[in-house]
């Protein structure tokens, strides 16, 4: 008895499972049945392969740029900031405290930094120059030299500022005012046009716009690198209490005259 129920089951499993397709019999018949239904698409193996693959990459490619582009270039381990569009010459993403809160933020820090930028490149050429003129000038015309007896220029860390004459100082601050207010004027003049630190001087400066970014590049990263400079002087000078120009003196005087300086016992004529 138990034998004759077990041959009438798996006869009925084997004739069920001859009217159920398994898995891969129901996919060809959905081939067939689209095959007689629409016309038929002849693709080849490799470009379906391609096809299947192409938009994953695509994804996946756009979304680590944008993932890219939202952190600071110069800090990659912290999101660029907002305001921070890289529209402006030497613009990295760099405001770690978040100062630029804003467009109008932007604008005012980026006219304070050009023109720090162009007073260091003026400091950091004219420190040492007065270093190795100053002297020779005062010389000629019969004055005091404003340097003091170690060569150091005059500065809060040096001392030696009660030289300088109050009226020089009264003339660098209207000077300096006089500048600010032409800047603000032309700012609120043509605003939406203005780039902050112009001024309108145009000698020698590119027509093109590819020209006129790499020239405010240049301007921003050597204003950058002047305002580093002073402040290494000023730090140099305080620490080694001898000025730029003697612990350097290969790069402004002759190279006959720093051997002998050198050598500083009159063996090299």
């Amino acid at each position: 008895m138990m034998k004759s129920l077990s041959f009438a089951f798996a006869f009925m499993a084997a004739t069920s499972s001859a009217f159920a397709p398994t898995q891969h019999n129901a996919v060809n018949n959905h081939a067939l049945y689209m095959s007689e239904t629409e016309p038929a698409v002849t693709e080849s193996p490799v470009d379906a392969a391609a096809s299947f693959e192409v938009e994953p990459t695509i994804v996946a490619s756009g979304s680590s740029a944008a993932a890219v582009a939202t952190m600071s270039q110069s800090l990659p381990f912290l999101a660029r900031p907002a305001a921070l569009t890289g529209e402006l010459a030497g613009d990295v993403g760099f405001d770690p405290l978040g100062f630029a809160k804003s467009e109008a933020d932007l604008m005012n820090y980026r006219e304070a930094e050009v023109k720090h930028a162009r007073l260091a490149m003026l400091a950091a050429a004219g420190w040492p120059l007065s270093e190795v003129f100053d002297k020779k000038i005062a010389a000629v015309m019969g004055m005091e030299p404003i340097l003091g007896s170690d060569d150091r220029v005059p500065s809060l860390l040096n001392g030696g500022l009660g030289k300088i004459s109050p009226a020089y100082w009264v003339g660098c601050i209207g000077v300096a005012a006089m500048i600010d207010i032409f800047g603000q004027l032309r700012m609120k003049s043509d605003n939406k046009e203005y780039i902050p630190g112009d001024f309108g001087l145009r000698l020698g400066y590119p027509s093109n716009e590819e020209g006129q970014m790499r020239m405010q590049l240049a301007e921003i990263k050597n204003g950058r690198l002047a305002m580093i400079a002073v402040f290494a002087f000023a730090i140099q000078e305080f620490v080694t209490k001898q000025g730029v120009v003697d612990e350097t003196p290969l790069f402004f005087f002759p190279l006959i005259e720093t051997l002998h300086k050198y050598a500083n016992s009159g063996y090299i004529q």
